[in-house]
């Protein structure tokens, strides 16, 4: 595909320096943007874990997700990633855990299950295979669609999730005006910045910030934000370490079971990783790619040794970054700085906890906007014939149909294809892929590109 012309306003490029007090602070608004605590609440409720295990499973998905958003931004691949806990494994680690008698034990067989198929991602990535993979099966046409889908396929969740479930007290009403004044700031804070040019810079750095302060103080207005939960916090928490507070479980089934689940995860982690690069205006490398598929096995081995789940990179650090217009990797390098201290200071990461899921919903939904609207970028320089429209579309209705197919008729199906429809970001990643394969081109000697 010919050179596009970025059409982005960078502010700061990836290598560039921030003062440390501005890059904590941008760290915190991707943190802020990231809902790494969804996965392990949702976890631990459906196995009914206690207070305590609960807790634990929370705090080491912090500290997972900090130690693997510095190995892939300092060390591997060394762009701006971070790195939080997977959406796509929750039906097989709730499976596996109450096939092993559920509990801990359970979580046990998990996190014996999840070495082996991360040190295969390690060897992939080590010995330069991966890339040659990538390339082969996912070109700038399939790339392209991969991040608009991203964008298509978490809308549907930010709001269902978010704005549309009604947690506790709140009606639908509030949420939606939550969600309304959350995105409304968002986009507000860009708008003057943009409009403001170098005086407005402030704003865009802090949008997502200033978006999720003000839902909260309309939260708390209706009564639907409170803190108390802080106080109840303990101020230092250790993380669970493996072989010491908790044994390993091998179970060969449960391996191949993640083996696969792996391969689907990096599906969805390679279109994160052409999200933030088509934000960036960076072309991603062979050997990044590669890289990238060793700090992602590194992740998640350091997961299940502390306790946590899969770690994969966030698509919607890549909104983050095109709002702010930062994308230095010093943000994320802070970022997995302060979720780690979250994950030791549980009245920190206490304090995220108590955001409500609408404020969440109407940043989140601005941020897939952006993500979607990238892909579109980069797609649009794509001839749009017959075979490449096809290859575009019907991912987007692989994805729906994910987000859309009823419980009842998925849980009929076997466990493996109700795994993968766990999410719709890598059914549509994956039918991309497919297609891609399988359409026929053009022997009219046309280009690919306009």
């Amino acid at each position: 595909m010919e050179k596009q012309v970025f059409e982005g306003n960078l502010v700061v490029k990836p290598d560039e320096k921030l003062p440390i007090s501005k890059a904590f602070l941008l760290g915190l608004q991707h943190i802020l943007a990231m809902d790494v605590y969804v996965v392990p609440f949702i976890i631990a409720s459906i196995l009914s874990l206690s207070v305590a295990d609960s807790a634990s499973l929370i705090q080491s998905t912090f500290i997972a997700a900090g130690i693997a958003t510095l190995i892939q931004t300092r060390f591997c691949m060394r762009l701006p990633i971070a790195q939080g806990p997977s959406y796509i494994p929750i039906g097989a680690v709730v499976a596996i855990a109450f096939s092993a008698g559920g509990g801990m034990a359970g979580l046990s067989t998990l996190y014996g299950a999840m070495l082996p198929g991360a040190l295969l991602l390690i060897v992939l990535g080590a010995f330069g295979l991966f890339h040659k993979i990538i390339r082969f099966l996912v070109p700038p046409l399939v790339g392209g669609t991969i991040i608009l889908v991203v964008g298509i396929a978490l809308l549907p969740v930010a709001l269902k999730a978010n704005v549309f479930t009604v947690y506790g007290s709140g009606s639908i009403n509030n949420n939606i005006l939550l969600a309304t004044v959350s995105a409304g700031l968002l986009v507000l804070c860009m708008m003057l910045g943009i409009k403001r040019g170098g005086r407005g810079i402030w704003l865009r750095l802090c949008s997502v910030l200033i978006a999720l302060v003000g839902g909260c103080l309309v939260a708390a207005a209706l009564g639907q934000f409170h803190l108390g939960v802080v106080g109840d916090a303990g101020w230092l928490m250790l993380p669970r370490i493996a072989l010491v507070d908790y044994p390993l479980t091998f179970s060969w089934q449960a391996a191949v079971t993640f083996i696969v689940i792996y391969l689907v995860l990096m599906a969805e982690t390679t279109g994160t990783w052409f999200a933030v690069g088509a934000v960036i205006d960076h072309s991603v490398t062979d050997p990044q790619l590669d890289r990238g598929t060793v700090g992602e096995g590194l992740g998640c081995a350091a997961s299940a040794l502390i306790g946590s789940t899969m770690v994969t990179g966030y698509s919607s650090n890549a909104g983050v970054i095109a709002i702010t217009g930062i994308a230095s990797r010093s943000a994320f390098m802070a970022a997995g700085v302060l979720l780690i201290i979250f994950g030791l200071f549980g009245k920190l990461s206490a304090v995220i906890a108590s955001i409500p899921a609408a404020v969440i919903g109407g940043v989140f939904a601005v941020l897939c906007a952006t993500i979607a609207m990238n892909g579109i970028r980069v797609i649009r320089f794509v001839k749009f014939d017959e075979r490449n429209m096809l290859i575009v579309g019907l991912p987007i209705i692989f994805a729906f149909f994910a987000n859309l197919a009823p419980e009842d008729y998925v849980r009929t199906l076997p466990e493996l294809v109700q795994y993968f429809l766990g999410s719709s970001v890598a059914v549509g990643a994956i039918a991309a892929i497919i297609l891609n394969q399988l359409i026929p081109v053009s022997t009219a000697g046309e280009p690919d590109v306009v």
